[in-house]
């Protein structure tokens, strides 16, 4: 929006003559900026908070007899009736002109329907600033935080209600998206209107514990409380170069030994707390949004989890498949920890046999634990972990076509949706709660956000 400078310079010598005065009338005996800074604030406020009634109630002037309900039927004008409405600038109360009377027994106000208010509840744009808080800090403390910023205080029930909105409104989007993929007239729209496939498109997958309260009566009786549940996560995106200019220190270290530098972008994460054939069906649906069965090459690098290659096997059966490379190596730090007591001898083994599964050589990466199977649990047991995982190890085949072979970006976005927000101290989620935070966390990270945003602010128009 544009708006005349004239008169916001008149706005603002008028409120800086208010704050002065404000001042004054402390009588402090010194003041420094950040107490003018504060004074300022709080005055744009209440000028805020006026000028909002003031703009509602002006956009209702033209009143008239009767208008058409949305039934069919008559309303007709019954008086100007107050409405509450909790905005940016704290509680704003206006008048309106209210219509009813309609046979089907609804009232209208048009000026509410016009801006999608809904009387009584937070406006679309304190409810963006409740849940972008909710997504990143426990509800309470987020509270406390906004008071700073919005200089008035929200309940944390409030910000949580927020949050989870946002929340239901990407599980609405994910939940009918699913619904069209096993749509066949939905498919053929798609088929109709593509998008440009991209040209290499990868997926990673992987899941993390969350805490969920009981809430049936049993459950909390039971001497253990905690129920741990997956919350699985899943995420697309397309890889790029690192120019060596931008390369960090660790980027530059790797790059001495893999040559190229590759990381991901565009990414776009999804994720819930389901049973892994319902998530698969998510799956299969974020990827056809993502034009994943029309890419030249679709890449999966992920940890070595069953259910996560079941679900690949399953819907994507010609998809190569990438064991992550930092998941083989640990493990082979750890058989070494566990088999040599001897620093100079573990070093040895360790960077004979690091090597060779670098070279994609898992054949000698097995002989090499089974060598040490007598006197190590973890290199038996590890013995079937790389045989099964052989042709998804070959490294050096992968690394020579051009592949990224990490899977950090799932693991970052199970550590910034778990770990960084439903993991907070003191958490504690109900299963709805925990999904729908940790979806609207996921939209954030995705890039998605101002589209909830836009949805959430239609709400009450579709009430």
């Amino acid at each position: 929006m544009k708006y005349n400078t004239g008169k916001i310079n008149q706005i603002a010598q008028k409120l800086a003559e208010v704050v002065k005065e404000a001042i004054e009338e402390e009588g402090q005996e010194q003041v420094l900026i950040g107490d003018v800074e504060l004074a300022m604030r709080e005055g744009l406020r209440q000028i805020g908070q006026q000028a909002l009634a003031c703009f509602l109630e002006a956009a209702d002037e033209g009143v008239e007899t009767e208008i058409p309900c949305a039934c069919g039927g008559t309303l007709h004008y019954q008086r100007r009736r107050p409405a509450t409405i909790w905005s940016v600038f704290g509680k704003v109360v206006y008048r309106r002109a209210y219509y009813a009377g309609c046979t089907c027994g609804k009232g209208v106000a048009p000026v509410d329907r016009r801006y999608g208010i809904e009387p009584g509840k937070v406006t679309s744009g304190l409810a963006h600033l409740l849940a972008l808080s909710g997504i990143f800090k426990a509800f309470d403390d987020g509270r406390k935080w906004l008071k700073e910023f919005l200089l008035f205080e929200v309940s944390e029930n409030t910000v949580r209600a927020e949050t989870q909105k946002l929340g239901e409104l990407q599980r609405q989007a994910d939940e009918q998206l699913v619904k069209e993929t096993q749509d066949e007239a939905s498919l053929q729209r798609r088929e109709q209107g593509q998008v440009p496939a991209p040209d290499i498109l990868y997926g990673s997958l992987d899941a993390a514990k969350v805490r969920i309260e009981p809430r049936d009566e049993q459950e909390k009786a039971a001497e253990n409380r905690e129920n741990w549940r997956d919350l699985k996560a899943g995420c697309w995106y397309e890889g790029e170069i690192v120019s060596p200019r931008q390369q960090s220190t660790r980027q530059k270290n790797k790059a001495q030994r893999a040559g190229t530098v590759l990381r991901a972008k565009n990414k776009r994460y999804f994720c819930d707390i389901d049973q892994a054939d319902q998530f698969g069906k998510l799956l299969w649906a974020t990827a056809c949004a993502v034009g994943a069965d029309r890419a030249r090459l679709l890449v999966f690098i992920c940890d070595g989890a069953v259910w996560i290659w079941n679900l690949i096997a399953h819907y994507f059966p010609n998809a190569i498949q990438i064991l992550d490379w930092y998941h083989a190596e640990d493990r082979l730090k750890r058989i070494a920890a566990e088999a040599f007591s001897n620093l100079t001898e573990r070093q040895a083994w360790l960077a004979v046999v690091t090597e060779d599964l670098w070279q994609g050589n898992v054949e000698a990466v097995i002989a090499a634990c089974q060598k040490l199977a007598k006197i190590s649990t973890l290199a038996k047991q590890s013995l079937t972990y790389y045989s099964d995982n052989i042709e998804r190890m070959r490294y050096a085949q992968f690394r020579a076509a051009g592949y990224l072979i990490g899977s950090g970006v799932i693991e970052s976005g199970c550590k910034q949706i778990v770990t960084q927000r439903l993991k907070l101290p003191g958490a504690q989620w109900e299963l709805d709660g925990a999904i729908l935070t940790a979806k609207a966390r996921a939209a954030w990270l995705s890039g998605n956000w101002q589209n909830l945003v836009s949805a959430r602010s239609q709400l009450p128009l579709a009430v």
